[in-house]
């Protein structure tokens, strides 16, 4: 009956609201709306409730675990008071009041389990991507199924991860698999229908502008996009990264630069052409997918304004472009120990040093298979002017096999392996690409979670001992922290309802909801008045 209630007032409370391009452009303040928070890609919100000065204040309000996870990657979005969680080819609808579930769809015809990393929302619908490449629409009210379209033949080695991009009405969906041989491509659907708009690889066909860049495996040569994008809409850009080439550590079989692998595309929202690229690092051997989703930024650059789009890479390097133009800015090091290359050209090129290619006895290269830092993202606060990036001080061995490529066999060319390393949460300066401050995070580097800031001056972020953690966004003042009990492998979001600010993220099994400490109302208790006899 509790939970009959609870949904009745929040349908009845939202069933004439529905998402539109212009709330996710803003970015609603007391809602979190897309994967990013916003188009730009900040995870960022104007909520200040909780502050750098009340922050000590925070305690959990609530707890949901998601039955049989095991490692979850979502980042929530909320709107208009529920919360959607994914997990393997499912969705939870959760009060963000009180943790209690309000619906739960799973696909009943989906069998392998993969990570997913979040939701959509647009309209009065919430969509999701299955592992096997289907985009399920689904009343957000109810759960109901609307469609359930496959885009995508998982028996090509395509699987999908990431959360989709929603804007104009078209469903940005990417595709995974990059690490056994396929061939990536990022494609529009429609929000109405899951009918298919366009289609854009990232690996040239072979006689197309690029495909000279390959040998003979560019059928299967990976630049997977499994991870979410950003959007500008002004430029009715979609600003896209790409992941390794395959394989991934024997370069040998696939001479040349393996366009448009590990690159930052530019494409046409309405037609997916490509308006520009910029690869990161050519012919790359180590795993260095370029996934860490692009973060757009208007700033001062060299004293002239300039419309940037800001890449911290996992080869190392901290990257500034012109996202009009593509017009490489600069690249700075993101990490301290960087051993592969000696810095970035005027072009944007890497410098490379000799002898860095994995071999068969291995090949010590820093950073890490890992890279200097990951998918789980960093945020930018307008108010502070500063991008909070999660990287990793790392360095591994890297390995070489001799053994033939086999597409969909699982065969990577080689391996990696790496030593215990440091997490650091430092903070960067779009102009310059300076660091500010920087703040070690403890555990060995073995996972990290992402970053969100606040207008209030705070950063939340999670280390690898499953604390989740506020620091001061001005100096990286440790606030206040909370351990979890787990490993934490997502990024967090904040949202507010009825004018309390929650902040809430996902770890291995299960989601938490935090807010700030509110004093039990006193009850005034009868007096009792005595005579004496």
């Amino acid at each position: 009956m509790i939970r009959s209630t609870v949904f009745a007032l929040l349908l009845a409370s939202s069933a004439i609201a529905q998402v539109r391009h212009e709330d996710i452009a803003k970015g609603a303040s007391q809602d979190w709306l897309t994967y990013a928070g916003t188009y730009a890609g900040w995870r960022y919100s104007p909520l200040q409730q909780i502050t750098a000065a009340n922050a000590r204040n925070i305690v959990p309000k609530w707890v949901y675990h998601v039955p049989g996870a095991r490692g979850l990657q979502s980042s929530p979005i909320v709107y208009q008071g529920v919360m959607y969680v994914t997990a393997p080819n499912s969705v939870y609808a959760i009060d963000g009041r009180s943790g209690r579930l309000i619906w739960r769809y799973a696909d009943p015809r989906a069998k392998s389990n993969g990570p997913n990393r979040g939701a959509a929302i647009w309209g009065d619908k919430v969509y999701f991507t299955t592992t096997d490449n289907y985009l399920v629409a689904l009343n957000r009210h109810t759960g109901a199924l609307i469609f359930n379209k496959q885009y995508a033949d998982v028996a090509k080695g395509t699987t999908s991860t990431s959360a989709p991009v929603i804007a104009k009405g078209k469903v940005i969906v990417g595709s995974s698999g990059g690490d056994s041989g396929m061939r990536g491509f990022l494609m529009a659907l429609s929000a109405d229908t899951g009918e298919e708009l366009w289609k854009t690889y990232t690996i040239p066909a072979k006689g197309e502008k690029g495909s000279e860049t390959w040998g003979d495996l560019i059928d299967w040569g990976g630049g997977a996009t499994w991870l979410s994008g950003t959007y500008d809409p002004a430029l009715n850009t979609l600003y896209w990264t790409t992941g390794n080439p395959w394989p991934d550590y024997n370069g040998s079989v696939r001479p040349g630069d393996n366009l448009y692998s590990c690159s930052l595309l530019a494409l046409d929202l309405d037609t997916g052409k490509m308006k520009w690229y910029f690869q990161f690092t050519p012919h790359d051997t180590h795993d260095w997918d370029a996934q860490s989703w692009p973060v757009l930024v208007d700033t001062e650059i060299q004293g002239k304004p300039r419309k940037i789009v800001l890449h911290a890479n996992r080869n190392g390097f901290f990257y500034a472009l012109d996202r009009v133009t593509g017009e490489f800015l600069r690249a700075t090091p993101l990490i301290d120990k960087i051993t592969w290359a000696k810095g970035i050209d005027a072009k944007g090129r890497p410098m490379e040093l000799p002898n860095i290619e994995p071999t068969a006895e291995g090949n010590w290269i820093c950073p890490s298979v890992k890279g200097a830092t990951n998918w789980m993202g960093q945020s930018y606060n307008p108010g502070t002017a500063l991008l909070y990036v999660l990287t990793l001080e790392q360095c591994g061995m890297f390995y070489r096999s001799s053994q033939k490529p086999e597409p969909m066999k699982n065969f990577s060319g080689g391996g990696a392996t790496e030593e215990g390393g440091q997490v650091i949460l430092r903070a960067l300066d779009p102009k310059t690409g300076k660091r500010a401050w920087e703040y070690p995070m403890t555990g060995l580097g073995r996972m990290w979670t992402g970053t969100v800031s606040t207008a209030g001056g705070v950063i939340i972020s999670g280390d690898d001992d499953g604390n989740v953690i506020a620091l001061d966004a001005k100096n990286g003042k440790h606030l206040w922290h909370f351990n979890v009990g787990e490993m934490l492998t997502a990024s967090p979001i904040t949202y507010s309802i009825d004018g309390k600010q929650y902040v809430a993220i996902a770890s291995a099994s299960a989601v938490f909801s935090f807010g700030l400490f509110e004093p039990a109302e006193s009850i005034a208790q009868p007096v009792i008045e005595i005579k004496k006899k």
